[in-house]
Order: C-alpha cells, then sequence, then structure tokens
C-alpha cells in the first residue's frame, strides 16, 4: 500500500513518534511506501511531499515538533481544494492519508472523509479536549512542563512576597490547568468551563494571607473568563481560523488581585513552552502506539475513523464522535482541586 501523513494545527510533543511508527509498522510488516505532505492541508492541496523511509525518520522518537511541519488552512479553501485532494490521491496512488491533529484538523479529516477520501485520524492536542479518546499525547508533557514551571514560581513568590498569575494553554478547557495546579499545590484555580467570580476569588487568595502566608499561586487558562457582571471585560478579536485571540487573562487577573489585595502581583505566561521540547515517555509510547493501530486501519479499510485510548486499549472510533464535542473538565473534577488546594 502508499499511505499519506501529516501533521496539522499546533505543533504537540509526541508528533515525530506517531510519524516514525507509521513508518516503521507500514515499511517493516507490511512492505508499505509512505509519503508525508510538508506543512499538514497545504502539502496535501498543493501535492506537496516527499518519500518517508526508515532514514528518514531515524532519532525522531524523541525529538520535539514535527520534521513534516505544520501550518493552519482555512476551512472554506479546503472545502473548495476537495476535487483537487481527490485526483492527486487517484494520482498518486494513494490508499490512505493519517492526518494527525486536534479539533480543528479532525473535523477537516471528516469533511474530506466524507468527500470519499480514504482518511483515518489521529488525535493530538496538548488541551486534551478530544472526546472520544482518554487521552491525547501531548498532554502529559505539557502538564510536567507546567507544573515544574509552578514549582519554580513557588519559591520566587515566597521569597518577595508575592502573588504569582500563571496563564496556561487552554482555549475552551481547563485540563492542563487543573493538572497541574493540583500537581503543584496552586492555591486558586480558574479554567473556562467555570467562569470566575473576581470577589471569591480575591476572597480565596486573601484567605492565605491571613491566615499568616507570605505568597499565593494562582492558576488560570487563557480561555478563563468572569462571570458576567463580576468584572469589566472586553472580548477579543477572532482570526481567520475561527479563534478568539485572548488578551492576557493573567496580565489583567494580577492587576486586578493586586489593586483588591494590596500586595504585589506577577502574571507570568508560559505560552508555547508549554508545546515544545522533548515528549515525556508517556506521550511517546501513546503516540507510537497511535501510530501503529491507524496503519492496522488503513489495511481494514477502516476509513472515517481515528485512533483512541479508552481504557488500556487503542480503539477506532467515527470521525463524527471525535468532533461532536469537546471534553470539558466536569464539576466533579474541579471539585477535587478545591478540597486539595
Amino acid at each position: 500500500m502508499r499511505i499519506g501523513v501529516l501533521t496539522s494545527g499546533g505543533d504537540c510533543p509526541g508528533l515525530n513518534a506517531v510519524i516514525r511508527s507509521v513508518v516503521h509498522r507500514g515499511v517493516v510488516d507490511h512492505g508499505d511506501e509512505i509519503i508525508g505532505f510538508v506543512d499538514g492541508w497545504r502539502g496535501l492541496l498543493e501535492e506537496d511531499y516527499r518519500e518517508l523511509t526508515l532514514d528518514s525518520v531515524s532519532g525522531i522518537l524523541a525529538q520535539g515538533g514535527t520534521i513534516l511541519g505544520s501550518t493552519r488552512v482555512q476551512p472554506s479553501k479546503l472545502r473548495e481544494g476537495v476535487p483537487a485532494a481527490k485526483a492527486m490521491c487517484e494520482r498518486l496512488g494513494l490508499d490512505g492519508i493519517i492526518p494527525i491533529g486536534g479539533e480543528g484538523t479532525l473535523k477537516a479529516a471528516r469533511m474530506l472523509s466524507d468527500a470519499g477520501l480514504p482518511i483515518v485520524g489521529v488525535p493530538k492536542t496538548i488541551d486534551n479536549d478530544i472526546a472520544c479518546t482518554d487521552v491525547t499525547f501531548g498532554f502529559d508533557t505539557a502538564v510536567s512542563v507546567a507544573t515544574e514551571a509552578l514549582d519554580r514560581l513557588k519559591t520566587t513568590a515566597e521569597s518577595h512576597q508575592r502573588v504569582m498569575v500563571v496563564e496556561l494553554m487552554g482555549r475552551h478547557t481547563g485540563w492542563i490547568a487543573l493538572n497541574a495546579g493540583m500537581a503543584a499545590g496552586a492555591h486558586a484555580i480558574v479554567v473556562p468551563e467555570r467562569p470566575f467570580d473576581i470577589d471569591k476569588l480575591t476572597a480565596v487568595v486573601g484567605e492565605r494571607f491571613q491566615r499568616g502566608k507570605k505568597f499565593a499561586i494562582v492558576v488560570v487558562a487563557e480561555g478563563a473568563k468572569p462571570e458576567p457582571g463580576t468584572m469589566e471585560w472586553e472580548q477579543g478579536s477572532i482570526d481567520i481560523y475561527g479563534h478568539e485571540r485572548f488578551a492576557g487573562v493573567a496580565t489583567r487577573l494580577s492587576g486586578e488581585l493586586e489593586r483588591r489585595l494590596g500586595k504585589e502581583a506577577r502574571p507570568v505566561i508560559l505560552g508555547h513552552v508549554q508545546r515544545g521540547g522533548t515528549p515525556t515517555a508517556y506521550d511517546r509510547i501513546l503516540a507510537t502506539r497511535f501510530g501503529w493501530h491507524a496503519v492496522e486501519a488503513v489495511h481494514k479499510g477502516a476509513f472515517g475513523h481515528l485512533t483512541a485510548l479508552q481504557g488500556t486499549n487503542i480503539n477506532l472510533v467515527p470521525l463524527a464522535d471525535a468532533v461532536a464535542d469537546l471534553k470539558t473538565v466536569p464539576a466533579e473534577r474541579y471539585a477535587e482541586a478545591e478540597t486539595v488546594i
């Protein structure tokens, strides 16, 4: 068989592990030919690809980023490119295409699958918000990086008697903030699923100082917002891909907490450092298993599906199910965090 693979959307620790696994399983075990489309969907639409051999993927298991590159393509351009993509598949003799990506990538994958392209998806997002899989690779690495940063910030916060407001990634969901905050023993965690009341948040942080503590760590996901009417708030603009441009919740919150508490408060925005670098052992293993099963799905003709971790098994789930809803932080998980912080 001839199989194409691409990476789309934001980069993520573990992408190269999937690519490597697809090549190893396909070439070594099935005698397949693997090609990699350059820069995601752009490479597919413009027929920009390169052959992937065992030598091509040598040494990339622990490497961050993606050797194939990644770009975002507007949905309208993808829709317009469906006929060309189908013709390209026939011209190249492709038996299957394995796109690796998050919510946006999987929605595009479903659209192309519905149009008749042989698609098997692999879920990727550090946000861990794909509903059909228990965990996505990259999440463990992001939480580990964020937890280490929070541990380090505690010492400087205590030394200078400050409130540190640490902004972590999480556009629509707060999984990174919740897990890193719990792991590091943050004193307040703010997530998009639960709009915050600035009065209550101030009281939680202020209570620490009343007990004689000299510092506080507040963890906030980038997409968190206040309850309507509780704090002055401006909506960010929308980019060409339909994503809100966030104006910096940590900066706003730190200023408000400093004004209300009379304590020095500093914003810390980890940003893309959470997405870079070496993937953890867990993410390397999960990514490798996803790649292995994606190749098997192509050989079975199980198109229109994606790989998903359910329990300890990798199962195939319809792409339609994967993009139906985001996996958000449930109330009971947030309640656990409130109990221990």
